[in-house]
């Protein structure tokens, strides 16, 4: 069937419809866009300890010299169960079984013991120093979240940081009757084994390391 060639005034009718439907279009498309949420933040913060370990996660020791798990850095993920990760397994006897225990009763109320740092090698200590020193600008302000290697109860295995805030607000509340205290108010992560603190409840704590006497010596 023989249809006439639209004219011209028709064809300039159809363009601008189209170009009109093609506005509305993408205006919807920018406003849903910005009405969008974006992604939720992140529910605790990391620690300025944790902060400085960031980079070191994973990393192998190699011919550079590299800081890696052998050195107590450890990957994402790892609970104070986990015996394969040195940082968890070099950890003195006493305390990881005070954990572990619990952490079995904290998974009754959904709250997993992650940890962020465990047993560190005395040169993972001493490189977390160099960078806290480097990122507060002095030795004396470095000092108040970064031991030595000589004083820190990280190389000697006798305190755990815990990551994400279920775990260290578990043990705020718990921990005492398992002989597990927060040493220092600035480090709501750190925490060491205190057996007395199950008859007596946890001794006072220190405003941050630089009050402890073991960071004296």
């Amino acid at each position: 069937m023989y249809r006439p060639a639209p004219s011209a005034r028709t064809r300039t009718h159809r363009i601008r419809r189209l170009l009109a439907v093609g506005l509305i279009a993408g205006a919807g498309m920018i406003t849903t866009a910005c009405l969008s949420p974006g992604p939720e933040p992140s529910s605790s913060a990391a620690s300025p300890s944790q902060s400085l370990r960031r980079d070191h996660r994973g990393a192998p020791r190699g011919a550079g010299g590299r800081l890696g798990q052998a050195d107590g850095v450890v990957p994402g993920g790892v609970t104070v169960f986990d015996d394969a990760v040195p940082a968890v397994a070099k950890l003195d006897p006493d305390l990881r079984a005070a954990l572990r225990q619990a952490a079995t009763a904290a998974a009754d109320d959904d709250v997993t013991f992650y940890v962020n740092s465990g047993w560190r090698s005395a040169a993972y200590q001493n490189q977390l120093l160099r960078e806290a020193v480097s990122r507060y600008g002095s030795e004396d302000e470095a000092a108040r979240w970064v031991a030595t290697a000589a004083t820190s109860a990280h190389v000697s295995g006798d305190a755990v940081d815990l990551g994400r805030s279920a775990a260290p607000a578990w043990l705020a509340r718990h921990g005492a009757a398992y002989g597990l205290c927060q040493i220092y108010r600035n480090e709501a992560w750190h925490y060491e084994l205190r057996p007395e603190a199950v008859e007596h409840g946890c001794p006072a704590m220190y405003a941050d390391p630089t009050e402890d006497p073991r960071m004296q010596q």
